[in-house]
């Protein structure tokens, strides 16, 4: 509850979230007068933060890296008034409008809102792991697979992401190894069919990573694997490290608010709306098919022209 005694903030528009999608958000409401706050959340810059060469973003035939991707659309929208702070959203109520956050203890109210907190990708926990995201550790073979013409890949999960991403990686990789901890996948049977088919592909079920390498030389050169059923463990060679183990979607501090899947993700109730009249969703954080930069900026700009309409509609 938002006690009665806190002065609140008043906002236009208030955007969780400073990945593509919400920097995109910015940029578009900053530019329509409407003053936007941007929150960081608790992964500033979204998954690009740490991914390191993008090469599929249009306008850069060079290639740009993902940090200063993210910062370069943050600058475009502080230029034209957008307002960023670090934080995260600790609670909120939507049941009303104005609409009201609890930003690291302190109340602000909103007219509009859009949710761009994105997924965070899951991963294994390996004592090296995070050390080399981005520098031949992924959880995305589209944004990252061109890098592995020709290399030992190494894919690790059991569902049909996992499936999919093994199979695309094979138009790559010398050679894509999945690995499963399971003797069983909770792949469809058709994905299952079609990787077990794919004659670049071996697959090690029963099997586990308990590290990657090497952190001294600064980028992925093989992975330590364990046996569930035998305990052998072995060192395989590998240059690129793909974790295909599912998305958590950022969305615990809706408490249900908003509807979502069984997952986590918004569910879209026509273009960029929610449920709620005033509140929009843009990026990963209802994106569970394509996870893309160029998607999620395009998600915030239907986001922020919609805020923007339905501003202009109350007389804002």
């Amino acid at each position: 509850m938002v006690p009665n005694s806190f002065t609140l903030i008043m906002r236009n528009v208030v955007i969780i979230g400073s990945g593509c999608a919400g920097n995109t958000a910015a940029v578009y409401s900053a530019r329509a007068s409407l003053s936007p706050l941007v929150v960081s959340g608790h992964e500033p810059g979204g998954q690009l933060s740490i991914t390191s060469e993008v090469e599929n973003y249009p306008g850069f035939p060079d290639g740009v890296m993902g940090p200063q991707l993210v910062e370069n659309m943050k600058l475009q929208a502080i230029r034209f008034g957008a307002e960023f702070i670090n934080g995260t959203v600790e609670d909120c109520d939507l049941s009303q409008r104005p609409f009201k956050l609890k930003i690291d203890g302190e109340w602000i109210e909103t007219r509009t809102l859009i949710v761009a907190s994105g997924a965070s990708a899951r991963w294994l926990g390996l004592p090296n792991e995070y050390k080399l995201i981005g520098h031949g550790v992924s959880s995305c073979a589209t944004c990252d697979g061109f890098f592995y013409r020709e290399k030992e890949i190494m894919v690790i999960g059991g569902g049909d992401t996992a499936m999919e991403e093994a199979n695309f990686l094979t138009r790559f990789g010398r050679r894509v190894t999945l690995i499963h901890r399971r003797e069983e996948f909770r792949a469809s049977k058709i994905m299952v069919d079609r990787t077990r088919a794919n004659p670049k592909i071996e697959i090690l079920t029963n099997t586990v990573v308990d590290d990657v390498y090497d952190v001294e030389k600064g980028f992925v050169t093989g992975a330590k694997l364990r046996n569930l059923v035998t305990g052998e463990t072995w060192d395989r060679p590998v240059d690129g490290f793909f974790v295909a183990i599912g998305h958590i979607p950022n969305t615990k501090f809706l408490r249900g608010q908003l509807d979502t899947d069984e997952e986590g993700y918004l569910i879209s109730h026509g273009g960029a709306r929610t449920k709620i009249a005033g509140v929009y969703h843009a990026g990963d954080v209802q994106d569970r098919v394509y996870r893309q930069a160029i998607t999620a900026a395009g998600a915030g700009c239907m986001a922020a022209i919609e805020a923007e309409r339905f501003l202009e509609a109350e007389g804002h």
